[in-house]
């Protein structure tokens, strides 16, 4: 009979694994279908000490493994079989992953409740039709506020970095930098750098990164 089993790794490493079943008890095949990563205690004190904490005594700043970082989704969903024939479709709300970089981390702001609006005006936006039901298509109203993007923690060709204490904190530094910014200075060093595609812009925005040459001219979002 299959198994589905959960194992704990080395560090903090946790891997979802599925033992097919075993034959004339001759073999047993294991395949890994997704590898899980807790945030290093360092990491998470250092993203703490440069965002602060939020009004529910929760830090700022945080770093997910894109795995573990996982969202609300409603809609229909499609069930096929190992072949892709369709078995059966299922309304449904489900957590999925909420990044395309899965294998990556990423550095994640708070943002407090009133900027999703009311929840009246969450449910109004979100709510979808399907199979004849209503589903709110990004779950519930987040009331304590939620998580959102800033950084995916790769280098510029879009590869593997290793997320360190000195990593999360230069990343944190820099985006409260952006944030410190007015609205107008932003905008005018955009349209300079579009303009002219000036490198001396990067260097100077990028500045504080320069200890962690993997991060140089890597975009983020600037979370108001």
């Amino acid at each position: 009979m299959a198994q589905r089993v959960v194992v704990r790794k080395s560090g903090n490493c946790r891997g979802t694994i599925y033992r097919a079943p075993t034959r004339l008890f001759l073999y047993s095949r294991i395949i890994v279908l997704r590898e899980t990563h807790e945030t290093p205690e360092n990491v998470a004190q250092r993203l703490e000490q440069a965002g602060g904490r939020n009004l529910f005594g929760e830090p700022n700043y945080r770093a997910v493994w894109g795995w573990n970082r996982l969202a609300w989704i409603g809609g229909k969903f499609e069930e096929r079989d190992a072949h892709g024939a369709l078995l059966r479709e299922r309304i449904d709300l489900r957590l999925e992953p909420k990044y395309p970089q899965l294998n990556r981390w990423h550095i994640e702001r708070w943002v407090p409740p009133e900027v999703y609006g009311s929840p009246r005006a969450w449910y109004a936006q979100t709510v979808e039709l399907a199979g004849g039901r209503s589903i709110p298509a990004l779950g519930p109203y987040p009331s304590r506020g939620d998580y959102e993007h800033c950084f995916t923690v790769e280098d510029s060709q879009g590869e593997f970095v290793q997320l360190t204490p000195t990593v999360a904190e230069r990343i944190a530094q820099a985006i409260e930098w952006s944030r410190q910014q007015p609205r107008v200075t932003r905008r005018v060093a955009l349209e300079a750098r579009e303009r002219h595609n000036d490198r001396e812009f990067d260097a100077r925005a990028y500045s504080i990164l320069d200890d962690v040459p993997a991060l140089h001219k890597q975009p983020f979002v600037t979370v108001l």
